[in-house]
């Protein structure tokens, strides 16, 4: 069985993740000459990528990657991951990968307490059209946190679910800094480089959450509005 096709197409997944097509995907040729196969082979890697949803290629035009719906927050406001993505008309779900209560030091000291303090742990893969967007990593006090343990995390933001309690997360302050992806993090969003943002947010003067979140660079935009 001929799987020299396989070859190329597996080849090519690996440079589009790395982000390598960013400005440009070969065409059919290009492909025969980089990677010394029959037009046919190429055309059959070709058309994979594009059932798989990779790839556009229309008759007569060059192949293109495919650009993938993303996710759109304008600054100055507190926002909900989850209900962005939910405004770009995109499915929201996540994987719960940690939850757990638990000291952290470092984290306490954000929020303003002793290190001993019991902290909610949440750490989240969040998706967006059953794509990876975001890791989301999540710190607030026990005391004020404990619902999160029991609720569907998967579905449902952290916001909301406070907000049952009566917390009102009213004002925050966040960092955001363009960064490369470590090796587990790259894999698991499936891109190589993206945004870090450490929020600190506050209810009523005091702080209760610490986040920190890493985005896709290629499916989250932030916006700016300006007034002359």
């Amino acid at each position: 069985m001929d799987i020299r096709w396989q070859r190329v197409q597996d080849d090519l997944l690996r440079r589009i993740r790395a982000g390598e097509f960013a400005a440009h995907f070969p065409s059919e040729a290009e492909l025969v000459a980089e990677y010394q196969v029959s037009r046919t082979t190429a055309r059959r890697a070709l058309q994979r990528l594009r059932a798989e949803g990779v790839v556009t290629a229309e008759r007569g035009k060059r192949p293109r990657l495919r650009v993938e719906q993303g996710v759109e927050q304008p600054l100055g406001t507190l926002y909900s991951l989850n209900a962005s993505v939910r405004t770009a008309g995109l499915t929201q779900r996540s994987v719960v990968r940690r939850l757990e209560v638990h000291a952290d030091g470092v984290v306490a000291d954000h929020l303003g307490l002793d290190g001993s303090t019991p902290l909610v742990h949440l750490e989240r893969l969040r998706l967006a059209g059953d794509e990876p967007l975001a890791i989301d990593r999540v710190w607030l006090p026990a005391e004020h946190g404990r619902a999160l343990l029991t609720a569907d995390l998967t579905a449902i933001g952290v916001y909301a679910v406070l907000e049952r309690t009566g917390l009102h997360l009213d004002r925050a302050r966040e960092n955001i800094r363009a960064v490369a992806f470590s090796p587990l993090e790259r894999t698991l969003l499936t891109c190589p480089v993206g945004l870090s943002i450490h929020r600190l947010s506050h209810a009523q003067g005091q702080p209760r959450e610490w986040r920190h979140t890493l985005v896709r660079g290629d499916r989250f935009t932030l916006t700016a509005a300006f007034d002359g």
